[in-house]
């Protein structure tokens, strides 16, 4: 599923082709994929143009010119696709038709990415509960974020009205990076652990983004190039494993990571 970086590089490629032009015609897919009326979505766009982006977490936020935004939740196999020619992807759920010929379609396979509508992104983060984006915290709110949590520091680093952007990938990431056990509790941990997992998430966040946005490979000993359970660890040291954890399958070493 497209966690925050994925969806930066979204945003970025929306930025760099859909912006400030006129849509002209709005064709729309699965009932289930728009969460007001279609014919509200219809309505609404026709006539109007993107003028910016914005981001939390696994939501993107289009701004349109006539007020509000239309919001993308990419569900796991969702994506944007800007093109100049008139054969439409078969999956497309949303395509919007500019007055310059060209289109920009939403294509979503599997059906479980979301279409909303905003008038403003205070109102969806609030109605969506969504907690702060992950890349605009400082490591002061990081930790005060678990001030009385309990339970798997996993499950709350998930929890999108915790904080909002990470996933299964890259919250393993964090969690292998900084020696920690899945299943470790947040009551459990203490400042250095929380110090370390903070710097270690804002550093995932930027290498993978920069992967995504600008060719950057992602460095050979992050765990996600070895998510086999039984695979050697990148460190050395043992051999990946694979448990649930909050009902997702979990990647982690447990020679590298200590249970807390």
């Amino acid at each position: 599923m497209p966690e925050l970086p994925e969806v930066a590089y979204q945003k970025i490629y929306v930025d760099s082709t859909s912006l400030h032009q006129k849509i002209v015609k709005v064709e729309t897919g699965a009932d289930k994929i728009f969460q007001s009326p279609k014919k509200e979505f219809e309505d609404i766009l026709k006539g109007n143009e993107f003028v910016s982006t914005a981001q939390i977490g696994k939501y993107l936020l289009l701004e349109l010119k006539k007020s509000g935004f239309l919001v993308i939740h990419f569900g796991m196999t969702g994506k944007l696709d800007f093109f100049n020619h008139d054969e439409v992807h078969k999956h497309a759920q949303l395509t919007l038709s500019f007055e310059s010929g060209s289109k920009l379609s939403f294509i979503c396979p599997r059906k479980f990415g979301k279409l909303f509508l905003t008038d403003s992104i205070e109102a969806f983060r609030k109605k969506q509960n969504l907690g702060p984006h992950a890349t605009e915290i400082n490591k002061e709110d990081f930790q005060k974020l678990f001030d009385g949590k309990r339970g798997s520091v996993k499950t709350a680093l998930m929890d999108q009205s915790f904080i909002a952007g990470l996933g299964n990938l890259y919250v393993d990431e964090m969690l292998y990076q900084s020696g920690i056990h899945p299943k470790s509790k947040s009551e459990n941990l203490n400042k250095n652990d929380f110090s370390t997992m903070f710097k270690k998430m804002v550093a995932i966040l930027d290498t993978v983004t920069k992967s995504k946005t600008e060719g950057i490979p992602i460095p050979e000993d992050y765990l996600r190039n070895h998510r086999t359970e039984g695979e050697d660890c990148p460190n050395g040291k043992g051999k990946i494993e694979m448990i649930k954890v909050g009902g997702r399958s979990t990647y982690f070493c447990p020679d590298c990571q200590e249970i807390k």
